[in-house]
């Protein structure tokens, strides 16, 4: 009996979408849009972006392209700039339609609304004035750099972007790093390499992923420890948009006298409740436990 010939299978076909233009129900709609790659953008999204009474975005030029490449019309429609710039003074007009009974569509530059993005006082707005707020899920960088980081993702914290400058950031980073969750960030090219030598003062060994122009033809994701990444002379002339994900803390262990030392310099300038909580963000230890040793070092001082 001969063996069954393996089937192969037919190639694949330009399949047929179709955008649909039922009437929205009132209320504003968040649109998540892609963050590199325009076919990200989900069906719903086109159906909301092709029938809401009123768009708005926080960049006009960016949702009339992404409209373009989708052959969305505006059939009279302007799309209202919406940014934080301009929020305070673009925000009656929206809330007014939408208070009308009108259907509105709010799209940020890239990715999901209210993200690190202006849509949020709109969306609160919105909410507290009755109206329904919907959501249109789909891209995210943030997300989308967590799933290809390989770190772990069953507890996760967006921080946003850091602190401009040196210090602000090594306090910011003390604080968070000691949070026993994979942490993901936005910073600017100029500044990822500037991050991780601060993240280098504080925790060197800690498993970091530099993410960059995801979706998009340049995409890279560069991983390693953050002191091997701060000496990588290419991470000083990044290009695009960059997501950071950082490693959750393992089992952090300390010498007796490299928790003293650390107690004893905030105790010089500091209540023994407050140099405790100090130690313990620089230390990545439990207050309570550095809490009753500053009180033994402070009862024999």
């Amino acid at each position: 009996m001969s063996e069954q010939a393996p089937r192969i299978p037919e190639p694949a076909r330009r399949l047929s979408a179709h955008v649909e233009a039922a009437r929205l129900d009132p209320g504003l709609y968040l649109v998540a849009t892609p963050i590199g790659a325009a076919r990200d953008i989900t069906l719903r999204a086109l159906d909301v972006l092709n029938s809401a009474d009123m768009l708005a975005a926080e960049d006009t030029r960016v949702l009339r392209h992404l409209m373009d490449i989708h052959g969305i019309p505006l059939r009279g429609r302007r799309i209202i700039a919406y940014h934080d710039h301009n929020g305070d003074r673009a925000r009656p007009a929206l809330l007014s339609a939408l208070a009308g009974g009108a259907s509105v569509a709010y799209c940020s530059d890239a990715g999901t609304p209210l993200v690190a993005d202006p849509g949020y006082r709109l969306a609160l707005d919105a909410a507290g004035a009755g109206a329904r707020v919907h959501v249109l899920p789909g891209p995210s960088a943030a997300l989308a750099a967590l799933s290809l980081s390989g770190l772990p993702s069953d507890r996760f914290l967006f921080l946003g972007f850091p602190p401009a400058t040196s210090a602000a950031r090594q306090t910011w980073l003390r604080q968070w790093l000691a949070v026993d969750a994979t942490l993901i960030l936005f910073e600017s090219p100029r500044r990822v390499n500037r991050t991780l030598g601060d993240l280098c003062e504080i925790a060197g060994e800690r498993v970091t992923v530099v993410a960059r122009e995801l979706t998009k033809k340049f995409e890279e994701v560069i991983r390693g420890k953050a002191a091997d990444l701060a000496a990588d002379p290419a991470l000083e002339t990044l290009k695009g948009e960059v997501v950071m994900v950082i490693d959750r803390p393992g089992t952090v262990v300390h010498d007796d006298a490299r928790v003293e030392e650390v107690l004893r310099r905030h105790l010089a300038e500091l209540s023994v409740k407050d140099a405790a909580r100090e130690a313990a963000k620089e230390l990545g230890l439990a207050r309570r436990d550095l809490y009753q040793r500053a009180l033994e070092m402070a009862r024999k001082d």
